[in-house]
């Protein structure tokens, strides 16, 4: 510094930052400070001899001048260097000049528009000073807390710390005193020149912060059920997933700030809801839960509301910043989770069952019925998806039920109830539907079970049904009565009674249940009804009258006889009770009538029979023969024909034969060619009916029955013709199940009472005389008999010798 100084080379003391020096302005330290500090440590000696010159001519200016300034100074470096020098100390002068400051300065400052955005403004003195800032609780635009910044303003973001209610945020800023300043660092060497130095001012420093800072969180959450399926009188759990999404999870005094979220479980719905940001006005309400929340992750609410009934229940959860109490503050504001997510909806399944009821209360074997079922669900809603009814399937089962009485209703099939058939019925919906068609073969009673079975629906049908159901078996009206068909079949002893005489009648009677009459009711099964009626209609003119559609109400009648309502033989006229004789002559006839019951179908005998006439002659009248074969029979049941042979001139030795055809289909024109079944000669020896005697066939169709009257002799008396309406037995197949009906014994024939009655009088010696007869006239009649036959059998022209035929 001192140029006519003695060069320090004795001990230098450390240096001393000094901020006034000899008379030198605080200016001309400034410049000295910024030439020492940018460019004094320099090792280019051309730059350093500019530092010196620069230094003298600022801190020894006079001696510098009187001395010839830099044209003096100068010729102490080389002449190939003094250009370069003197051009480094022009520099050096104009820089200082505009940059060296007397009070360099940084500064900072804060302003935030919101609880997080915020700008950090810098200024320096002089202004291309730069610094490092660093932030606390907040960040730079890159992320960064730290940055090395000029001056201007700086986009920032709070950081306010995990929890925190309330936060600041403070930016420091440091810049390197060097070269800027007035002052400079003296080094004193006693007695000898000074030297000069960079000032060490200390790093230039700025704080600022913002004020207090409340902050809030938003918390929200989303949610999805516990289970998707939830059985009636469940508990509805929702699983909750909660999350902030702005800033953390506040704490107060060390714990965390509460909140209460607010649980609406609406339905039930029929069907899934469609999503919306609201509930639709009206929506149905099952229950309400409150939830406290304390920190994010995952919640289960309370379960204290029990699936009421079938339907789809979906949660919708908020939480309302208002109902906060003096915790509302810290929330930024409400929130409301969606309507009708999927994840937030469990189903209640629904119970499918139904209530039956049997088409045709009385019906008959053979008989095709249905079962109307009305299906609904029981404990609420039937269940839609994609907005149709969810379809379930019912299995109705007919069962026979043992025995001839009604069912007894009970929640269990019995063991020895038969199941006829089975039968499904899809239920698109609630409503009514009719089952397929059941056959039912035999009489008796048959009552329906239903049933849902969940492992017979399809595979994603069994979840929304409840339970398996099935209704209780031997309901009343899921029932039906295969009333049993009576088979009455009856012969008047003698078809020729004497005017003032007694008629005889056997009636078989067949089909009723082993009990009837014994049934006294139930209350929806009417009792048995105890008796039958047999009527003799009569006295008509011609047996003609007695036809199918005679009308009975006008008929005359001769007597009624009742009967018990019951299987068995019975033998009418006997007593006087039951006494038949005719007044007038003319054709009489015996009508049996049953009028129904639950059990039994009702049944009035054709008045047609020709078993069931007789005849009180008046004149003579001519031979003829009516036939009447049994209408009907199953295969391998037994069937006959009976023939009615009525005049008063009838040929000593004729007889009868029965030939029967077939079976031919249905529709076929009649064929009588090759008989399958011709019965014996059956002697006719008076007015009355004979029979066939049975056969049977092992296929069904119908069998044509042709009679033939012959004399002794074979000669043709009457014959009948094929397909002739009466003389047709149709062969059905044997429905399943179907018994064949019992045949009750036949017991003797009762004693006839007293005989004047009968108009047979003195029978005994007439008895005898023909008795005797018959003895002497049998070979005759077998001869004749035989010969007959081989005439009807052999070629023409074949004599046959008596021997043979005897």
């Amino acid at each position: 510094m001192d140029i006519a100084a003695l060069p320090p080379w004795g001990t230098t003391e450390h240096p001393q930052l000094t901020t006034t020096l000899d008379s030198l302005s605080a200016t001309e330290l400034a410049r000295l400070n910024y030439t020492l500090g940018k460019w004094g440590e320099s090792l280019d000696p051309a730059v350093t001899s500019a530092v010196q010159l620069y230094v003298w001519d600022v801190a020894d200016h006079a001696t510098y001048v009187s001395r010839g300034g830099d044209g003096h100074f100068i010729q102490r470096v080389p002449d190939a260097y003094r250009g370069t020098v003197l051009g480094h100390l022009g520099t050096m002068r104009a820089e200082a000049a505009a940059n060296a400051v007397t009070d360099p300065a940084v500064g900072v400052s804060l302003a935030m528009s919101d609880q997080y955005a915020g700008q950090l403004t810098v200024t320096t003195k002089p202004a291309s000073l730069t610094g490092q800032v660093t932030l606390t609780n907040g960040k730079f635009s890159d992320g960064s807390s730290t940055a090395t910044l000029g001056q201007g303003t700086h986009e920032i973001t709070g950081v306010p710390p995990a929890g925190s209610a309330s936060y600041r945020v403070t930016a420091t800023m440091t810049a390197s005193a060097a070269k800027y300043g007035a002052g400079v660092d003296l080094f004193y060497t006693p007695g000898e020149q000074r030297i000069l130095g960079a000032a060490s001012f200390a790093p230039l420093t700025a704080t600022a912060s913002t004020p207090d800072i409340p902050i809030d969180f938003q918390p929200e959450l989303t949610t999805q059920v516990a289970s998707k399926f939830v059985q009636a009188g469940d508990p509805m759990v929702d699983g909750l997933d909660v999350r902030v999404t702005k800033h953390s999870w506040i704490q107060v005094g060390g714990k965390p700030v509460p909140v209460v979220a607010d649980g609406v479980l609406y339905g039930p719905f029929d069907a899934q809801p469609a999503e919306a940001n609201a509930p639709p006005e009206g929506a149905p309400v099952a229950g309400r839960e409150q939830l406290t929340l304390t920190k994010p992750g995952g919640y289960q609410s309370p379960g204290t509301i029990r699936a009421p009934e079938a339907g789809f229940y979906t949660w919708v959860w908020s939480i309302d910043k208002d109902k906060q109490g003096a915790n509302a503050k810290y929330l930024t504001g409400s929130f409301t989770d969606r309507f009708g997510r999927v994840a937030e909806t469990a189903i209640t399944p629904f119970q499918p069952e139904a209530v039956s009821r049997a088409n045709g209360k009385l019906v008959k074997p053979g008989d095709r019925v249905t079962d109307t079922i009305t299906v609904s669900s029981t404990n609420g809603a039937w269940l839609k998806h994609n907005g149709a009814p969810i379809p379930v399937i019912f299995e109705g089962t007919a069962y026979q039920v043992p025995g001839a009485l009604p069912p007894v209703q009970g929640a269990e099939v019995p063991e020895d109830a038969v199941p006829l058939e089975t039968v499904q019925v899809t239920a698109s919906g609630p409503g009514e539907y009719s089952s397929p068609e059941v056959v039912l073969p035999a009489g008796g009673f048959v009552t329906w079970v239903w049933k849902v079975s969940k492992a017979t629906q399809p595979e994603w049908v069994r979840p929304y049904i409840a339970a398996d159901w099935q209704d209780d078996y031997g309901i009343n009206v899921e029932s039906h009565s295969v009333r049993w068909p009576l088979e009455i079949t009856s012969e008047v002893r003698e078809y020729n009674v004497h005017d003032k005489g007694r008629a005889f009648d056997r009636v078989t009677v067949s089909g009723f249940p082993d009990d009837h009459p014994e049934f006294e009711g139930d209350g929806h099964w009417k009792a048995d009804e105890k008796t039958m009626t047999h009527t003799v209609y009569g006295p008509f003119e011609r047996d003609t009258e007695l036809t199918d559609d005679l009308d009975l109400g006008a008929a005359p009648v001769l007597t009624r006889i009742t009967a018990p309502a019951k299987n068995g033989v019975y033998d009418l006229g006997y007593s006087d009770a039951d006494r038949i004789q005719p007044t007038e002559p003319g054709y009489y006839v015996v009508v049996s009538h049953f009028k129904g019951d639950d059990r039994v179908q009702p049944f009035t005998s054709s008045p047609a029979d020709i078993r069931e006439r007789f005849f009180v002659p008046g004149k003579d009248q001519p031979v003829t023969v009516i036939t009447q074969a049994q209408p009907s029979a199953l295969v391998g049941d037994p069937f006959e024909d009976v023939a009615l042979v009525q005049g008063t001139d009838i040929p000593a030795g004729a007889y009868l034969m029965f030939r029967a055809y077939g079976p031919q289909p249905d529709g076929e024109a009649p064929s009588c060619e090759a008989p399958f079944f011709t019965s014996e000669e059956i002697p006719v020896t008076q007015a009355g009916t004979y029979r066939s005697g049975a056969t049977s066939t092992d296929r069904p169709g119908n069998v044509y029955w042709v009679e033939t009257l012959y004399d002794r002799d074979g000669t043709v008396i009457t014959a009948g013709t094929c397909g002739a309406p009466g003389e047709t037995t149709v062969v059905s197949e044997r429905p399943p199940g179907s018994p064949k009906p019992p045949t009750p014994e036949t017991p003797p024939s009762p004693p006839l009472p007293e005989l004047p009655t009968t108009g047979a009088s003195d029978w005994l010696p007439l008895g005898i005389g023909v008795g005797a007869a018959a003895i002497l006239l049998g070979a005759t009649l077998l001869v004749g008999r035989k010969l007959a036959k081989r005439r009807r059998t052999d070629e023409p022209g074949e004599e046959v010798a008596i021997e043979e035929l005897m």
